[in-house]
């Protein structure tokens, strides 16, 4: 039997996700057992650098793959990004049709296969697997496509992936170039073949494909524009074994783990609320104790997703040292709590003066808020989807900045009619992590002050260049 390799491309087509999103999409897909997880290319390094080291320490046995910024330290800073992956691979995505090479990249033939060599060589330097993926691969002239690809392989590429972008092969040619190319290439690298579903026969292509000699595939856990993982998957436990083929997903958890992946990626967001962010996973649980040193708390820290600096942590430190001793363990929730009271304790940019919400079973939340930014009265007013979106809407209009949502938690602190609520609010700002916590009667209000003080770290900062 044949081993084949699944690498999965669903992070990539799937833009509309947050950060904690593309983080559970991850951990669901290596819980799967696919071969490979793809990543989207890096746009903003701080922001895209923060997902990857994240993305690196979730990931426990799936190849992390990053397609490298084609500048000259980019593949160097991808490479760090990924530095902690169990196993990780630098991709090199460049055109090799005439049309593309001309019009996204503004370069000739010969140009091209200098860009090819000197950009997998900068790679392979690195000691990471290099993959070389040829877009738009179908259009490209035969003897141009073997030359880039003998070049990469030259370079040090250990994967070559060729793309049928245009969607120009049916079943049976695509069949027949795929075995050209794997007859054409070094027994040690292995091929690879990203299919368009534009005609709708993607799955019957991948077949033909492996048939024909590919190695690796390019799939979709959510989404129709490439080959399916689940249809596939269907397709080699019913004909693997006559076909010679075998995969290393596990078949039993295929059905229930696609479900919560076209969940979390399809669920419905309000349309009056960018902070409807789908399904959540729960926070890993993990407890501290008093005779944990600084280097577990900080490990703690990072899992929840803090990068806290070493004052704040001081900070937390002091904080946890002064709670622990009267506890036999701090949970996942009250050290979120403790860093959202102790880190990054600032002077506040807005201050809220007042609060007017109307929300009924018919009608649709709305909220009036006035905060004072220097002295100056500030109002906003919004309709939401409930009395705290809607709060948090005109606190946004008011602010002219939307942050992504990635936490919010309410808690009872004491017992009652007249029970104290805690909320605490987690906004992620160019990738980092910004908490806030607030306390009172109405649990509105506690959210509204929370809400401030994770805004007014984030203001803090941008205004103060860190």
């Amino acid at each position: 039997m044949r081993s084949i390799y699944l690498s999965d491309i669903t992070m990539q087509r799937e833009g509309g996700l947050s950060f904690r999103e593309k983080l559970e999409l991850c951990k669901l897909l290596d819980r799967l057992g696919v071969d490979g997880i793809e990543t989207g290319p890096i746009e903003n390094r701080r922001v895209d650098g923060l997902l990857l080291k994240s993305l690196s320490s979730a990931v426990r046995s799936a190849c992390l793959t990053v397609p490298v910024p084609i500048e000259d330290d980019g593949p160097a800073f991808a490479a760090g990004c990924i530095q902690e992956a169990k196993r990780a691979r630098l991709q090199v995505v460049l055109p090799v049709s005439t049309v593309q090479m001309e019009y996204t990249c503004h370069k000739k033939p010969e140009a091209m296969l200098e860009l090819i060599r000197q950009t997998v060589t900068r790679c392979r330097q690195l000691r990471c697997a290099v993959e070389f993926r040829a877009e738009d691969a179908s259009r490209a002239e035969p003897e141009f496509l073997r030359a880039a690809i003998r070049a990469a392989c030259e370079s040090g590429a250990g994967i070559v992936t060729v793309c049928d972008s245009a969607c120009q092969l049916l079943p049976e040619e695509l069949g027949a170039w795929i075995a050209q190319l794997r007859g054409a290439l070094p027994a040690d690298v292995r091929l690879g073949v990203l299919i368009s579903n534009a005609l709708y026969m993607a799955n019957s292509c991948a077949v033909a494909a492996l048939q024909a000699g590919a190695d690796e595939l390019k799939v979709l856990s959510c989404g129709d524009t490439t080959v399916s993982l689940e249809k596939l998957a269907a397709a080699l436990r019913a004909r693997g074994e006559s076909l010679g083929l075998d995969c290393r997903l596990r078949a039993t958890e295929l059905s229930r783990t696609s479900r919560q992946i076209e969940w979390l990626c399809k669920t419905n967001r309000g349309k009056a609320s960018p902070f409807d962010l789908g399904v959540r996973e729960q926070t890993e649980e993990f407890s501290l104790t008093s005779r944990d040193d600084r280097a577990a708390l900080q490990k703690a820290a990072e899992k929840l997703g803090y990068d806290l600096s070493e004052e704040d942590l001081t900070k937390v430190y002091d904080a946890f040292q002064s709670v622990a001793g009267r506890k036999a363990g701090i949970s996942a929730r009250e050290l979120d709590a403790l860093i959202a009271s102790a880190a990054l304790q600032v002077p506040p940019a807005y201050v809220l003066e007042s609060y007017v919400i109307n929300a009924g079973n018919r009608m649709g939340a709305t909220s009036h808020i006035r905060l004072l930014q220097n002295g100056a009265v500030q109002e906003g007013i919004c309709i939401g989807d409930g009395p705290i979106d809607a709060a948090f809407l005109a606190i946004e209009g008011i602010t002219g900045t939307h942050y992504e949502l990635d936490d919010f938690q309410i808690r009872a602190v004491t017992e009652g009619r007249e029970a104290m609520g805690e909320t605490i609010v987690r906004l992620r700002s160019a990738g980092k992590l910004y908490s806030g916590r607030g306390i009172s009667t109405d649990i509105v209000g506690s959210s509204i002050h929370a809400y401030l003080a994770a805004l007014n770290k984030i203001v803090y900062e941008e205004e103060n260049g860190q």
